[in-house]
């Protein structure tokens, strides 16, 4: 039974790449190794969880890593700005633009991990949201990402003044009340924020994607920096103070969504 109207979207946490897709990507174990180092959001899944565990929200946790196929991209590459970059729904770039597969998938085994891994993800999200609707009659998708405290290659934004917070809005699903609780919510815990830098966005189920009101979302990123060693990928000796001032802020933003929607305050940016 869930007692929230929250559900937390867990993408790029996990490192595993299956055995058959191992064999597609070109680069020896090392330098893989060190393509997972930077792109994984290590240890999401562990410093958002315990938010969504304590409110009765859901946590829908991708399962293999964003290296094998990305949840977070469009599927179809001609709507997704990143694959002119090697990264749409399938990889076939690594962050410093080197090959990662040697050729890219054919259609059959586009099609195959598409299958396997994008599409029953995204059915668990749409069913996490369609269930807070059922029984709350409105949701929130806190999108939950981290991001390294060093722009990558890849990424737009080089500013290497990066914030201890990125919120990510989306212009129809990212009501302005809500933005501004958020932010409140994490200076309140000390941190810096940036709202849309250095990543922008929220990410919402394609059911629902400009379509209804009722779906609010947030992407929540938080900086490496704060909790990690991203040399060695280790967790630091602050890491359950991070993960404590996460569930501190996530349920102030979730109390602050719940109002707004008894209110039936539709505010938009």
């Amino acid at each position: 039974m869930i007692t929230s109207s929250v559900v937390l979207h867990i993408p790029h946490s996990s490192t595993a790449v299956p055995a058959d897709v191992r064999r597609q990507i070109c680069m020896d174990d090392l330098r893989l190794a060190r393509e997972l180092l930077r792109m994984t959001d290590h240890y999401t899944d562990e410093l958002f969880s315990p938010a969504g565990d304590e409110r009765g929200g859901r946590a829908v946790v991708f399962p293999v890593s964003r290296l094998v196929v990305d949840p977070e991209r469009f599927e179809d590459d001609t709507q997704e700005p990143m694959a002119a970059v090697g990264m749409g729904v399938i990889y076939t770039k690594s962050a410093c633009g080197e090959p990662l597969r040697a050729e890219p998938p054919t259609l059959e085994e586009r099609a195959s991990l598409l299958e396997r891994f994008y599409l029953p993800h995204h059915r668990k999200l749409e069913a996490a949201v369609n269930a807070a609707l059922r029984t709350f009659g409105h949701c929130l998708v806190i999108d939950c990402h981290s991001f390294p405290s060093r722009p990558l290659p890849y990424e737009q934004d080089q500013d290497p003044d990066r914030p201890d917070i990125c919120l990510g809005a989306d212009d129809f699903h990212t009501p302005t009340d809500l933005l501004g609780a958020a932010r409140r919510a994490f200076e309140a815990e000390g941190l810096s924020v940036a709202i849309n830098r250095p990543f922008a966005g929220a990410l919402v189920p394609m059911a629902f994607y400009r379509k209804d009101s009722r779906v609010s979302a947030l992407m929540v990123e938080v900086n490496r920096g704060l909790y990690m060693d991203e040399g060695t990928g280790e967790r630091t000796a602050v890491f359950r103070n991070i993960q404590a001032m996460l569930t501190r802020a996530t349920g102030v933003i979730a109390t602050s969504s719940a109002d707004r929607s008894r209110a039936g305050t539709m505010t938009q940016p």
